[in-house]
């Protein structure tokens, strides 16, 4: 298969790169293919047993990779900005990649439901909390945050945005993917309109269909049932190998002047399997209104405001 591949990346030497759920999936895969060009790579990991396997892996796979764990828990705030203080140094490359997909319905230990917070808030608190660092990088510094195919099948109800009238986990599991997008796309337009920095961009990226853990570990959540075996079966027919997956994200992560706003998908069939490429979305995740709403909202929840500097004059 012809097209951009893990090969293509640029050196990446001495660039400083935070993973989100790097513990197994496109975020190991990621941060091993990031490591093995020289970044220095942080694997932020929920699980400290999952997180520690991950980097005694990419250590073997890639000997000299410059790689360190982080404990990141996205469902809770607490943890969302103890991971933050730990991250003292300048910052490149911020990959909201960790997430979760179509689980029972949860409440996280701040109230909210798992899916949104999980997938949106704390990838939106992290990025607010960490955009110091990222503006203080000596290059140009990006923050990539995972979408997915699922987001046109979406819309945001903000009169149940917490889905506590009503909850269907694949559609819950949709939302929280254009929120993803939303918040993405709204970022740049805020870093445009701050005039902050032009070495700083949001783009976002998504892996098509992709055999991992995280499409069976939402069904699995209430125990063994039909649903997570069926996906079970059918993952490894169908789905792109993790390494496949990840390409987008390492696309979206290092490719050079790739423009702010900019959405990286495979290039295949419905963008389901196939090398990276620029893609589009749909227009509910590029509209300005419901992102700003979306964005307050998220201020309000996760009590985390972006300070972005006042332009010189």
């Amino acid at each position: 298969m012809g097209g951009w591949s893990a090969a293509d990346i640029p050196d990446q030497h001495g660039r400083r790169i935070v993973v989100t759920g790097a513990n197994s999936g496109i975020g190991r895969a990621a941060a091993r293919e990031l490591a093995r060009a020289g970044a220095s790579v942080t694997l932020a990991c929920r699980d400290s047993g999952r997180g520690e396997a991950a980097l005694a892996a990419i250590r073997s796979e890639v000997p000299d990779a410059d790689v360190v764990l982080g404990r990141l828990d996205l469902a809770d705030l607490a943890s969302v900005r103890a991971f933050a203080q730990t991250q003292q140094e300048p910052l490149d490359v911020l990959i909201n990649n960790a997430g979760v997909m179509a689980t029972p319905p949860r409440r996280t230990v701040d109230g909210f439901e798992l899916q949104l917070a999980t997938n949106h808030l704390g990838h939106f608190a992290l990025t607010g909390l960490l955009l110091d660092r990222l503006l203080a990088s000596d290059g140009e510094a990006r923050v990539v945050t995972l979408g997915s195919v699922a987001h046109r099948f979406a819309h945001i109800d903000f009169t149940d945005l917490q889905r506590e009238r009503s909850y269907h986990s694949w559609s819950v599991y949709a939302q929280s993917k254009l929120a993803n997008l939303l918040f993405a796309y709204e970022l740049q337009r805020r870093i445009d309109a701050a005039h902050a920095s032009a070495s700083l961009v949001s783009v976002a990226a998504h892996p098509g269909y992709a055999a991992t853990a995280l499409t069976t570990s939402g069904a699995q959540l209430d125990g063994p049932n039909l649903v997570a075996r069926f996906i079970g079966l059918v993952d490894p027919i169908i789905g792109q190998p993790a390494a496949t997956g990840a390409l987008p994200t390492l696309y979206a992560a290092t490719v050079p002047e790739l423009a702010g706003g900019s959405y990286v998908g495979p290039g295949g069939p419905l963008e389901l399997w196939g090398r990276p490429r620029l893609v589009d979305s749909n227009a509910a995740s590029k509209d300005p209104d419901t992102a700003r709403r979306l964005w307050e909202a998220s201020e309000a929840l996760t009590g985390v405001a972006f300070a972005f500097p006042v332009a010189a004059a």
